[in-house]
């Protein structure tokens, strides 16, 4: 397996792959890999023949006083996983090779952006649609493979990847769940015994809205209200938002008349998890 530091690594190895009729997937991902991230390796293997996962822990898309520095970071530990998956490629590029001395562009993405995480992170996404936009430039893949598990993110890279004329296949992949139904995330490690334990009324709660919205229920306000007393029962998680949203627009609904994503983010210590489901009436 090929390990690439440099844009101009990336772009020949990547233009040899083309050149030879290869198909190029790439899996994006700031490291400290877990199941959820070799799902999507899996899934981008089967559809391309030569696998490229970059690792790289992004500081554009942090906040101030957001874990950049704290974010778990184990690059040998990352390389054993890719390896194992079948991947072809890490390109594991430094802070300075991505931006350097210079550096001054951003892309943006207006609307989408705008509700659920970007209400109280107002940066973060300026921030993924750049580096992703820098990684699939540098990377030029045919297929790239994303998690639903960040909706939203899911939903701002296709819309750039459309905007902006991009020719790669953006595939969204399902949440991969521990088996007593939370959330795999690199964050979950920062959880004590008992904010884990908390932490399973996010999934618990959004379940139990899929079942009332089965059972006839259309109006968000309850929906919303059933899952935020869930949660706040626990006396652990501090919510940021609970919303349910049209799935293409991401814009607040009123009352579910096909489908709509329920999408929320929620603080237990120092952890901020975030998770969905989609609400369907049959």
């Amino acid at each position: 397996m090929k390990i690439v530091r440099t844009v101009h690594e990336m772009h020949a190895f990547s233009k040899r792959m083309r050149n030879a009729a290869k198909i190029v997937s790439l899996v994006p991902t700031m490291g400290f890999l877990h199941e959820g991230h070799l799902s999507l390796m899996r899934e981008a293997e089967k559809r391309s023949d030569v696998l490229v996962v970059s690792i790289f822990v992004n500081p554009i898309q942090f906040g101030p006083g957001e874990d950049y520095e704290a974010y778990p970071r184990n690059f040998d530990r990352d390389k054993e996983m890719v390896e194992r998956a079948g991947g072809d490629c890490i390109y594991a590029p430094s802070v300075a090779e991505m931006y350097p001395e210079g550096y001054q562009t951003r892309v943006q993405v207006a609307q989408v952006t705008q509700n659920l995480c970007g209400l109280t992170r107002p940066t973060h996404f300026d921030g993924v649609t750049t580096v992703v936009a820098k990684l699939f430039n540098a990377v030029t893949p045919h297929v790239a493979v994303f998690g639903e598990k960040d909706f939203q993110q899911l939903r701002v890279i296709k819309q750039m990847v459309q905007d902006l004329n991009m020719d790669i296949d953006v595939v969204g992949m399902p949440i991969v769940r521990e088996a007593d139904g939370l959330a795999m995330s690199s964050r979950n490690r920062y959880l004590s015994p008992e904010e884990r334990k908390a932490a399973l009324s996010l999934s618990q709660s959004l379940f139990e809205a899929r079942e009332m919205v089965l059972s006839g229920e259309k109006n968000t306000a309850v929906l919303e209200n059933h899952v935020r007393g869930k949660i706040e029962s626990t006396g652990m998680g501090r919510i940021d938002y609970v919303k349910v949203c049209d799935t293409l627009t991401l814009q607040d609904c009123s009352r579910i008349e096909d489908e709509a994503v329920m999408a929320l983010a929620v603080y237990f210590g120092k952890a901020r998890l975030i998770d969905n489901i989609v609400l369907r009436t049959g």
